[in-house]
């Protein structure tokens, strides 16, 4: 029979004013799995403060003093989500059989864990949370989101269409997405790459419950670089398939002009070659950016900095310690 501790892992980055929400739902949510024999007494809800700059942490200290099921883990500096998410994660495989793990908005369902849970214990390693429909989204959200999702499947990366970062994961799971060592995280991409049996739950997103959305179009651009450029070279093919095709270009000029010069016709139009060299100089540029993309995640990766320091964890062993942690 499969262990049943259950850790809910939540990352937080300036979430005063819907952690106490938050807090209780998911305590909610814990107490109800207990009663109904499906988790171990032992489960947890762990908050992970991603170098908040209001009271996120002081909030989390006051909820743990209040309810010992809710736990904290404090990192030493901002490090953006998906490190934040790892480094609870971590933090929570040593002692939980499964965790959950979602955002501290309230926009994923809380109800949905139960079928999570269920299935976990049917069997499944990994329990994707998969967006059962986007009517809560704009329109523009909407289609570049979907955008997204079908332009990383072009580009050869495996993701779970309309999932986040809603999931449940086995120990065993997560022992595996540890053996990633990759310092450019993209877990909705290298999640699907363990392997494991899986399986999905639909859910509806709501609104969020308070505050504001950390993802602006100029960050959800900057994640959808990441991911593309994190999971996939197809990029780079692509550059190699644009440099034959400006050549076979470039061919078809020569013997254009050649039999022009043949004819006596050997008049140049200032436009055909103002086009060529901003065609040119645009895709020597675009290639140059994308190459530079890559070396630079190559930089970072050479240099083997650790992805996160915990500074301070509260109640993750039933009493509150400080100390400094690292996962390289």
């Amino acid at each position: 029979m499969r262990g049943n501790t259950l850790y809910i892992v939540v990352p937080c980055y300036n979430e005063e004013e819907v952690l106490p929400e938050t807090a209780r739902r998911l305590g909610d949510k814990l107490k109800a799995l207990m009663n109904a024999g499906k988790i171990s007494p032992r489960s947890r809800v762990l908050f992970v403060n991603d170098g908040s700059k209001d009271q996120t942490w002081a909030v989390i200290t006051r909820l743990h003093g209040e309810n010992p099921l809710l736990c904290g883990a404090d990192l030493s500096r901002n490090r953006g989500h998906q490190n934040a998410l790892l480094a609870g994660l971590m933090a929570a495989r040593d002692k939980a059989d499964m965790v959950i793990s979602m955002d501290a908005d309230l926009q994923d369902d809380v109800d949905a864990a139960d079928a999570m849970v269920d299935k976990y214990l049917a069997g499944a390693d990994i329990v994707y949370g998969v967006r059962s429909s986007r009517k809560t989204d704009t329109f523009f959200k909407r289609t570049t989101a979907e955008a997204f999702y079908r332009l990383m499947d072009l580009l050869g990366a495996e993701t779970v269409f309309n999932h986040a970062d809603y999931r449940l994961m086995s120990r065993r799971a997560l022992e595996g997405l540890a053996q990633f060592k990759e310092v450019n995280l993209f877990l909705r991409g290298i999640v699907p790459m363990i392997g494991y049996p899986c399986d999905t739950v639909e859910y509806e997103r709501g609104e969020r419950f308070a505050g504001q959305s950390k993802y602006p179009l100029k960050k959800m651009l900057s994640f959808a670089l990441e991911g593309v450029t994190s999971l996939s070279v197809r990029p780079l093919r692509m550059i190699t398939t644009l440099g034959f095709l400006v050549f076979f270009v470039s061919l078809v000029m020569i013997a254009y002009n050649v039999g022009r010069w043949a004819t006596g016709n050997t008049v140049a139009g200032w436009a055909s070659l103002s086009c060529s060299v901003w065609f040119i100089g645009g895709l020597i540029l675009l290639s140059l950016g994308v190459i530079g993309e890559y070396l630079g995640k190559l930089y970072l990766e050479s240099k083997g900095r650790p992805r996160f320091l915990i500074q301070e964890e509260l109640g993750l062993d039933g009493e509150t310690e400080k100390e400094s942690l690292t996962d390289c």
